[in-house]
């Protein structure tokens, strides 16, 4: 009986450590940047050895996993599906608000992968694994309200882009001026 308690006690010690080396991870990644932090860096703000963060995660690769995977539960993108039974211009408008809303929602953390993608191949690939499919599904079912030309496929690109929403913000617009404005410009196509 004593061993089962054991094991049941060291494996929650386990999972404690390893949910502590994540939100070490998470927090150094929002504020620094994943090409930035080091190990060494979350191993200490976590409050581990190198040596346990690396018997917990083998490699950078597997710490972004389980990173990403638990930022990406948290902060979950919107969800297109609930916009199929709109038309044209209010999808498009529902869609946006949403999407600008969630981009303010994660600007730190978002803002710093953008970055990093661009020179960091392991952020880049993290990125296209957990949001690559739900941006393809948010662009098509956005794109369904618009005409298949493809300048207005292509405004569409431009209008689901975080750094279009930055840039849109950083000249006055709040995110539901700025969603309103892109709908305007693809409407416009």
């Amino acid at each position: 009986m004593k061993r089962k308690y054991e094991l049941k006690k060291r494996a929650e010690a386990q999972l404690e450590t390893r949910r502590r080396i994540v939100e070490a991870a998470i927090e150094l990644h929002g504020s620094k940047g994943p090409a930035r932090t080091t190990l060494s860096e979350i191993a200490r703000l976590a409050g581990v050895q190198r040596h346990t963060l690396y018997r917990h995660f083998p490699d950078e690769r597997e710490l972004m996993l389980a990173c990403s995977g638990v930022y990406t539960e948290r902060n979950p993108m919107p969800d297109p599906a609930r916009w199929d039974g709109q038309e044209g211009e209010e999808r498009l408008r529902t869609g946006l608000r949403e999407m600008y809303a969630f981009f303010e929602a994660n600007e730190p953390m978002m803002s710093r992968l953008a970055t990093d993608a661009e020179t960091h191949t392991l952020t880049r690939e993290m990125m296209q694994m957990r949001r690559g499919a739900q941006i393809a599904e948010i662009r098509a079912t956005l794109g369904r309200a618009l005409p298949r030309r493809a300048a207005a496929q292509a405004t569409l690109d431009l209008a689901l882009d975080f750094r279009t929403w930055q840039r849109l913000r950083r000249s006055g617009l709040s995110s539901r001026a700025a969603a309103d404005a892109m709908v305007r410009a693809l409407l416009a196509q």
